[in-house]
């Protein structure tokens, strides 16, 4: 349902409080008016703390600096006067006792008169005596149609056209922001150079990030890895290879849903976080990295606004992928938290969302510690698919070595022993061998040369991988996925064999 039928409803409905957060102000008053319009020309009065009531003649500046004079207003007008009360930034007056009172008292007069308030709000506020007497209403951001509408209007004020694919690409990279942004970013790009063009994606995309920057909730991160850039993982690979077209019109004409997400459970280093950028950057979409941590606020409701927040900028600036790094960490104990239940009412909100999401927003959510997960992040439906990513096998790790220096010496690469570093570096993980070129390059510099494979050996055997100081762990995660738990990110690693041999015994 829309926000106008939502709106429309209430009205009809007779709720007497509705409390809409958003920063857009002038496009929901335009909404609210639009409403009022088609509920029989109602009269729209709106009230902030500075002016007081606005528009009519006879009212205006009543209630000046007076938020519960503003309340008293509502009495004055005839019982059967029908009107919307617009009550902006009324959020800061509701743990008066007097205001909360007064709002209370209202409450029984108007469930019997065609009178309704509307407290706007930048954020969600709402004092415990409140939440039975408000409603709160969502007021999601601009749509592709509305952007296209605002997009055109400034166009033909210019006197400029666009070719209908220019347009649409326009259109498809303002998504996520608020009208007002979108009108300040195109009036930059005319002010450049008296036109719009197609390379203005760009000015559009850092608007996107400094937007995301403001909400302190995700992080716009730039994804320039590439899915050759991942040693190994061939399952994996080919998994994400077959879904590249999955966000196309194309696939939606065939009947496919939209991809809900993957979860990457295994030991630190092995590339779960390099996967989730080169998904982002395989499949031409924008990456939002979400810490979960910053969703958790110190004021009552504010964690559960975060989160509706961060739902609804991802489905905003969708198709996109949201990368959810360490998820186990943010989790982790849910129902034994000493938090008054927040951390549980975040999770129900973020699993019930990724359980129901129409929204083209792929989850990539990566996990060290399996054990510490709710068993209700793993159920099906959830994820579409969950990966196991263990250590490197022998040929994976040559992979990996021949990724790096063809990085790091991509006209020497024969000086190297591919063969020999794999063999002689068992149980190291991606991180582990990434790190030992690096010492090796020190070793190098260090003695005004190029680095070799013996540099690269010596300063392996120096390292202790986790593989070793962290056992018990990952035999439990091997345990974990050899049960079924998982998909086997890679074709040939030992756990994978161990897996096949276990299908092929009889019963």
């Amino acid at each position: 349902m829309s926000f106008s039928d939502e709106f429309n409803l209430l009205l009809r409905a007779r709720y007497p409080i509705i409390y809409i957060p958003t920063r857009e102000e002038e496009r929901v008053e335009a909404a609210i008016a639009q409403a009022a319009k088609l509920q029989g020309d109602r009269a729209v009065y709106t009230w902030d703390f500075v002016d007081g009531y606005q528009g009519n003649p006879n009212d205006v500046g009543f209630g000046k600096r007076n938020p519960l004079q503003a309340l008293e207003f509502v009495e004055k007008l005839p019982m059967s006067a029908p009107a919307i009360f617009i009550l902006r930034d009324f959020h800061r007056f509701l743990d008066d006792i007097s205001i909360s009172r007064k709002l209370r008292n209202l409450t029984r007069l108007l469930k019997s008169q065609p009178k309704n308030l509307v407290l706007l709000s930048s954020q969600i506020a709402i004092p415990d005596d409140l939440t039975e007497v408000l409603t709160v209403l969502e007021f999601p951001l601009p749509g592709a149609a509305d952007i296209k509408s605002e997009i055109e209007r400034l166009l033909s004020a210019t006197g400029q056209q666009l070719e209908s694919k220019n347009l649409d690409d326009l259109v498809r990279s303002c998504q996520g922001l608020s009208i007002e942004r979108i009108r300040r970013v195109l009036a930059r790009a005319f002010a450049l150079h008296s036109e719009l063009r197609s390379e203005d994606i760009e000015l559009i995309l850092e608007e996107k990030r400094q937007t995301i920057r403001q909400t302190q909730i995700l992080d716009f991160y730039p994804a320039t890895e590439a899915i050759s850039d991942i040693g190994g993982l061939d399952n994996l690979k080919d998994w994400l290879i077959r879904r590249g077209g999955s966000f196309s019109d194309r696939a939606r004409q065939y009947g496919l849903p939209h991809p809900k997400g993957l979860m990457l459970v295994g030991i630190q280093g092995t590339g779960k976080s390099l996967t989730a950028k080169a998904i982002a950057h395989h499949w031409h979409l924008p990456l939002l990295r979400l810490d979960v941590g910053r969703l958790f606020g110190g004021l009552v409701g504010e964690s559960e606004s975060r989160t509706r927040q961060m739902i609804q900028l991802a489905e905003a600036l969708a198709p996109c992928v949201l990368w959810i790094d360490e998820i186990d960490k943010a989790f982790a104990g849910v129902d034994s938290r000493g938090d008054a239940g927040t951390t549980s009412r975040v999770f129900g909100t973020f699993i019930t969302w990724m359980a129901e999401k129409k929204s083209p927003v792929f989850v990539v959510a990566t996990a060290n510690n399996i054990q510490s997960l709710p068993p209700e992040m793993l159920r099906k439906g959830r994820f579409d698919e969950i990966f196991f990513v263990g250590l490197p096998t022998q040929e994976e790790r040559k992979s990996i070595f021949s990724v790096h220096l063809s990085r790091l010496r991509p006209h020497n690469l024969k000086q190297y022993d591919l063969d020999r570093l794999a063999y002689e570096t068992p149980d190291f993980s991606g991180a582990e061998i990434e790190q030992t070129l690096i010492e090796a390059m020190h070793i190098g510099f260090s003695q005004n040369r190029d680095f070799t494979t013996d540099d690269i050996l010596e300063s392996a055997s120096q390292m202790v991988p986790l593989a070793r100081t962290a056992k018990e762990q990952i035999e439990f995660l091997q345990d974990w996925a050899a049960a079924g738990k998982a998909r086997m990110a890679s074709k040939h690693s030992p756990l994978s064999d161990r897996i096949q041999r276990q299908l092929q015994q009889p019963e």
